[in-house]
């Protein structure tokens, strides 16, 4: 028996029309597709609504993988695939896999020989370096920094560090509330003129991307408050 294929599915940024920013291929593949691995079944069947209006809901068989689910429950979300069905692995907010959870549902897929078909979608992470101006040949993700305030000063002097010895742009977010905080720790931290690009709210009508040294953010007064953010910095 051919076994089905595994596609991940990405989603928009935010709440936003879905094809105003996903290609058709995505609809399509959401049309097909009735067993899905999603981190939140609310949102999830809100979004196939969303992109397919005539897709019986009650049709929908849906896979829970979020930080509650156990390694041990991963094979039977693939077990479908085995029996010649396709399986989506969508998204909460942008790419599966990338900076979102599923990067452990794909490695197993591998495992068992399973075709991985990534669908094109937006990436907060390349659409931010994209528009920075900064490196976009050499950059890393580093996910979220330290909570505690002196941890994670000190991360930033390191990632600052790291951007100069290697030319590499640093990535990094923050929980949206903790949004502007991060922005004053990062002038408060890294030398006036290290480049500082703020990314927010990416695809949406509110969207707003600048870069700038340190020295010209400590002055300016940009509310990033519960706004999806994406910080980078580079110091040349």
């Amino acid at each position: 028996m051919q076994k089905g294929k595994l596609f991940l599915i990405p989603t928009t940024l935010g709440d936003n029309a879905p094809l105003e920013v996903l290609p058709i291929s995505v609809k399509k593949t959401v049309e097909d597709v009735s067993i899905f691995i999603v981190e939140n079944e609310k949102s999830a069947r809100r979004f196939i609504k969303k992109i397919s209006p005539k897709k019986p809901q009650p049709s929908l068989e849906l896979f829970l993988l979020n930080k509650f689910t156990q390694p041990i429950e991963l094979p039977e979300f693939l077990e479908p695939c085995l029996k010649g069905k396709d399986v989506g692995l969508l998204s909460e907010a942008g790419c599966p896999g990338v900076a979102d959870p599923g990067a452990d549902v794909v490695k197993l897929a591998h495992e068992k020989d399973i075709q991985v078909v990534p669908l094109v979608g937006p990436s907060s992470i390349l659409m931010a370096i994209m528009s920075s101006g900064l490196n976009g040949q050499s950059f890393a993700f580093n996910g979220y920094l330290p909570i505690d305030k002196n941890e994670r000063k000190k991360e930033i002097k390191r990632l600052e560090r790291i951007s100069f010895d290697f030319n590499q742009s640093q990535i990094f977010i923050e929980t949206p509330y903790r949004n502007n905080k991060m922005l004053e720790d990062i002038c408060a931290t890294v030398s006036a003129d290290t480049n500082v690009c703020v990314a927010c709210d990416i695809t949406l009508s509110t969207e707003f991307i600048k870069t700038l040294p340190a020295k010209v953010w400590a002055k300016k007064n940009v509310d990033l408050h519960k706004r999806p953010t994406i910080f980078i910095i580079h110091k040349s």
